[in-house]
């Protein structure tokens, strides 16, 4: 069977018969909110109903005019459904807008070309709104801003290597290690654990550095001892890296 579509005609709310299985509701803040945008444009979306005046969706719309005292509503009369093909029907309008996604930079950009009186009536509440625009100004902040590339200039003569970090705790571990009764497998994991101890001075890696060797540097960039490329840094996971390590760090120290 092929439904038809009539041209919108006004019909009285009165006359509307809500389907009683409608399975969308609509709570009182969408309803008022639908209410400000029927003031603010008018009633641009006219409800569907069939020949006898069951309406087959627009629940919220008629909701709405109600609250604004409407006597009547446009309506688009569609004929020739069955009762399944009805019930589809109202499902459908419901279900297939939600299968929507929103493209956020672009939602983003529009919400931030409107007045704020205007973003009140599209359709988000106010913690949206500004979560929305709060997480796009942090994006902008943490990924678009310019980002000026260190650049290494040597600071007085070269710095000697052993100055560059604080081995001893890590040694005095290996010692203890070596002396241990632990299998082979056990001691070579916390030999290898215990490099995690050394403690490096990166003002004065960021000197030596300067002073250091073509090879040297690219080796020292591949360390992560200093960051050159935030790309590249950001590839082999040394951003996210220092972030756990950080919050471990919180975590595990909070009260210091």
């Amino acid at each position: 069977m092929t439904e038809k579509f009539y041209d919108h005609a006004l019909i009285a709310v009165d006359d509307l018969i809500p389907y009683a299985m409608n399975s969308r509701t609509h709570s009182d803040a969408q309803v008022a909110q639908i209410a400000a945008s029927i003031r603010e444009f008018g009633f641009t979306n006219p409800v569907l109903i069939d020949e006898a005046n069951n309406l087959i969706a627009g629940h919220g719309r008629v909701l709405a005019a109600r609250k604004l005292k409407m006597d009547v509503v446009p309506a688009i009369v569609v004929t020739g459904l069955d009762e399944n093909r009805r019930r589809a029907l109202i499902i459908a309008d419901n279900q297939l807008a939600l299968n929507a996604e929103w493209d956020q930079e672009k939602l983003v950009a529009e919400l931030q070309s409107m007045s704020v009186d205007m973003q009140k009536l599209v359709g988000f509440n106010e913690e949206e709104l500004i979560a929305l625009l709060k997480n796009d100004s942090e994006s902008e902040n943490q990924y678009t801003k310019k980002i000026e590339i260190p650049v290494y200039e040597p600071t007085g003569p070269k710095p000697d290597i052993s100055t560059m970090f604080d081995s001893q705790k890590t040694f005095d571990l290996l010692n203890q290690i070596k002396v241990s009764n632990l299998p082979d497998d056990e001691r070579k994991f916390l030999e290898l654990a215990a490099g995690r101890h050394t403690v490096f001075n990166f003002e004065i890696i960021a000197n030596y550095y300067a002073h250091a060797s073509k090879e040297c540097q690219e080796l020292m960039e591949n360390s992560a001892l200093v960051i050159i490329d935030f790309e590249k840094a950001i590839e082999n996971g040394y951003v996210k890296l220092s972030e756990k390590i950080s919050e471990q760090y919180l975590m595990e120290y909070q009260n210091d």
